[in-house]
């Protein structure tokens, strides 16, 4: 009796206990994930982050996206072709890309379990990012160095860093710029001089924007071409103090030509672009300083005796 009344409660514990849902993991490993949606059946991706959700215009109404307290909602009303979502992280920026396709249900087939998406575990480091830290079987002595050293290192040099943010800000699509930790967007005077900066060019300079990491700035600077022939860019013309000097072209087209404009990415260290340039110096009038002429001297006698 004894053995049937455990066997009875076993039954019952197991009809009482809700049945728990399988779960996908994805790992995040800067590879698109493939998120497959069967068409009129939602599925829900956890992404624990606040992300914004980029959906190609050719979609159209095929696809419902919501995005509520860390997860995504996604459910297709028609068949989809193989199509690729982009979540940026609104905090920080980064990008997690997902290939979706969407199919007609079939008889008999389960439904998609929901999807969680973590950061896989040997992710390669950010572009610029400091290096992570030692394995356990390093020495404590260099870590200690690392730990005890002013600035962080970092796999790319700062300027490569700060050069290639600069490019991409300016030249590539905003979706494609990918985040660096620690960069931050400088003010720039917008009456800032740049008569000093390639004096012997017959190119005119204006600031566009700069940002900063570390102990370094970068400003980009635009150059136009104001001569009626091809003009090579060469760095070891600039005038001033400067880490680095890029440019995004190596050339200047004549006048009113589509290529008559490029970029100049200049990296300072420990201040800005304007505490980096030459001075300017003043146009000197040496008649302003000559003694006044004898024919001067007798006018001014002769009104004095009148």
């Amino acid at each position: 009796m004894k053995h049937y009344v455990l066997v009875w409660l076993g039954v019952l514990a197991l009809t009482l206990t809700p049945a728990a849902q399988a779960l996908e993991i994805l790992r995040w490993e800067r590879l698109p994930l493939a998120v497959p949606l069967v068409v009129d059946q939602e599925r829900i991706v956890f992404i624990d982050r606040n992300v914004r959700v980029g959906v190609p215009t050719s979609v159209g109404d095929r696809l419902r996206v919501q995005s509520a307290g860390g997860a995504i909602y996604l459910r297709a009303n028609a068949p989809l072709e193989p199509t690729r979502l982009h979540l940026q992280d609104a905090d920080n920026g980064a990008l997690i890309l997902l290939d979706i396709a969407a199919h007609p249900s079939k008889d008999g087939e389960p439904s998609l379990e929901p999807v969680r998406i973590v950061e896989g575990s040997a992710i390669p480091q950010r572009y610029g990012q400091p290096q992570a830290g030692d394995s356990d079987g390093e020495s404590t002595y260099h870590t200690e160095r690392q730990a005890s050293a002013p600035l962080s290192h970092r796999e790319t040099p700062v300027p490569v860093v700060l050069t290639r943010f600069a490019a991409q800000n300016l030249y590539a699509p905003l979706r494609t710029v990918d985040s660096v930790p620690g960069i931050t967007r400088v003010n720039l005077r917008g009456d800032l001089k740049l008569d000093t900066l390639l004096p012997t060019l017959p190119v005119r300079a204006a600031v566009l924007a700069s940002w900063r990491l570390e102990d370094q700035w970068i400003t980009a600077v635009r150059l136009t071409h104001t001569g009626s022939d091809w003009l090579t860019l060469d760095p070891r013309l600039l005038q001033g103090d400067f880490l680095t000097a890029t440019f995004q072209h190596e050339a200047l087209g004549p006048r009113g030509t589509p290529e008559d404009t490029t970029v100049l990415y200049l990296v300072t260290r420990g201040r800005g672009l304007a505490q980096s340039l030459l001075p300017a110096i003043q146009r000197f009038d040496p008649a302003a300083h000559l003694p006044q002429t004898g024919s001067e001297h007798f006018t001014q006698e002769t009104d004095h005796a009148q």
